[in-house]
Parts: structure tokens; sequence; C-alpha cells
């Protein structure tokens, strides 16, 4: 196994200092050092965010793949894999999707779904940790956080194109007096997918309608951005195929309400989510999987007015 340059934090380091034993291998200035009382370690934190930007290997480990948070507590292992939702279910922690035992350095994940998993368990500092699986030669940072201080509207926004993804349709629920007449006003429910690096359509369709008896009269790429110094600010673009795009602020009213502002006729427009897709545990290569993201920044200002 590489040598990982690990740093404990004073917390973690008077968590393992009842170990009976413990491997120091200098060479290089990289030292590697497992925390050995790993049951104290995992649970001394509500959840883990899982930092999926900072992963390291070309396997994966599905289960984290696909959480936003994990949990340890009492063997039992809590993820939550969805954002809608998030900070509500399971008191914070998520849904139960295993079990859990700990050895010296590593931990023995029984998922409900991908089976049994022994990971290595490494203290990168006071609240940060590394969970390395040795099969695929993958690595994971999870980041510890208390359920008090942590900022689930953080995640949301860091996150936000999974939540377009989380319900099979969003349909138009209301739409402003104010702003000019333009063609988006007409369209009524918006799909959208992760295939292809960001693909939706558009139906012309009444409201209310049956799911299943959604027409669907466009369809394009679809992109979010962060905006320059402004952290709670997405926007997203509209890029039909053959007719050109639209352009929106994006906010999140609630866990399945989203806001659209249409910049250049000032309209604002509401959607909520039907077909709520809840990801209960992994199911071999099918559902939502996390993916390293780095959205494009637009240098843009805040045009609606709050």
């Amino acid at each position: 196994m590489k040598n990982k340059k690990l740093l404990f934090g004073i917390i973690l380091i008077g968590l393992l200092a009842g170990s009976c034993y413990t491997e120091v291998i200098v060479e290089d200035d990289f030292i590697e050092e497992s925390p050995i009382n790993t049951a104290l370690v995992l649970e001394s934190y509500d959840l883990w965010y899982v930092d999926i930007n900072e992963t390291r290997g070309n396997g994966e480990v599905p289960f984290l793949q696909r959480a936003f948070t994990i949990s340890f507590d009492r063997g039992t292992v809590y993820a939550n894999n969805n954002l809608s939702g998030l900070g509500k279910t399971g008191n914070g922690k998520g849904i139960d999707v295993g079990l859990y035992a700990t050895l010296a350095g590593q931990v023995e994940i029984n998922h409900d779904v991908d089976g049994l998993w022994l990971l290595d368990v490494y203290a990168l500092d006071n609240n940060t940790l590394e969970i390395y699986d040795s099969r695929s030669d993958t690595s994971y940072v999870l980041e510890g956080y208390q359920k008090s201080q942590f900022d689930y509207d953080m995640v949301f926004y860091d996150n936000i194109q999974y939540v377009l993804q989380e319900y099979q349709v969003w349909e138009k629920t209301y739409t402003s007096e104010l702003g000019a007449l333009n063609e988006f006003d007409n369209e009524n429910y918006l799909q959208f997918f992760s295939d292809d690096g960001g693909y939706f359509r558009s139906s012309l369709d009444a409201q209310g309608i049956p799911l299943t008896n959604i027409q669907w009269a466009y369809q394009g790429d679809y992109q979010v951005f962060d905006v320059a110094n402004d952290a709670t600010l997405k926007t997203l673009t509209l890029d039909y195929d053959f007719l050109g795009n639209d352009y929106f602020e994006l906010y999140v009213i609630n866990d399945n309400t989203i806001e659209l502002y249409h910049v250049s006729s000032g309209t604002v427009y509401e959607f909520t989510g039907r077909g709520y897709i809840q990801y209960l545990k992994s199911n071999g290569g099918t559902g939502k999987k996390r993916s390293k993201t780095n959205n494009p920044v637009m240098n843009v200002s805040r045009q609606r007015n709050m």
C-alpha cells in the first residue's frame, strides 16, 4: 500500500491513546499510521461527509460512491443518499444501510446490498478520515461533523445538480405576473438526466396530468454553473437542440420545490418535483452514483431582487 501523509489532530490522538500497538513507517517525509481504536474514531462524529472530489483511484466502493454522508452508530451504518430529506431522514443521519464491526485500523462493513467490505481507516487530521479499499486501490476522504454544526444548506448547493435528478419530473406550479411574455411560459414540465453530461426534456402538456401521459416536445443539454463571489447562487442554462437556449438563476425553495428566474424576461417560475426517486440502497449498475464535479463558473451578478 502506498504511503500516505497522515497527521493526527488533538481529538483523535486522545481517542487513540489507549491502543496497545501502532506501526509508524517514516520514509521520504511520509508517515503512515492507522487509528487502532477504530470504533471510537468512527463514532466520534455524528456525520461523515463524503468529499467525492477528493476520491483517489480508479475503482469504487458503491455505497460510498452514492452517499453524501455516512454515519457509524453502535454497529449500524447510516447513509444520506438523497439530498431531498437531508437533515430530516433518520434524525439527520439518513437510512439504515448495513452493519459494521471494527478491527485495529480497519472497519468491516456488511452492506445490505453491496455485501461485505473490509476497509482500512486512516486519520488525516482531527476531523478527517481516509477510507481505503485495497481491492480497488481506491481512497475516499470523509470529513466529520456533529449534526448541530453540519451545514446542510452548503451540501445542498454544492451538489444541486443531484437535486434536479431526484424527481422523475418537475412540474411548473407558479408563474409570476411580472415579466415579459416568452416561449418558456408554455413549458410546464422539465426532466433532468445525468447521462451524457447533462440532458433534459421539456413538455407543453397541461399541468396535473399523470406522469405516464406526458409527451416531450423539446430536448437538449443543460448545465449548472457556480457564480463567482456568490456561493449561494447557481445558474442554469437549457440549450435546446436547434432552438437556442434559456438562461435562469436557480434557487432552491425546499426539498421538492425549485425556482427559476428567467433573466431575459424577468419572470419567476416555480417547479415542484413529482415522482421522488429515493436511493435507499445501491443496486448493481443501476441508480445514482456521485462523480467528481467541477461546475464551470459564471462571472455574473445576481439579477433577481429578493
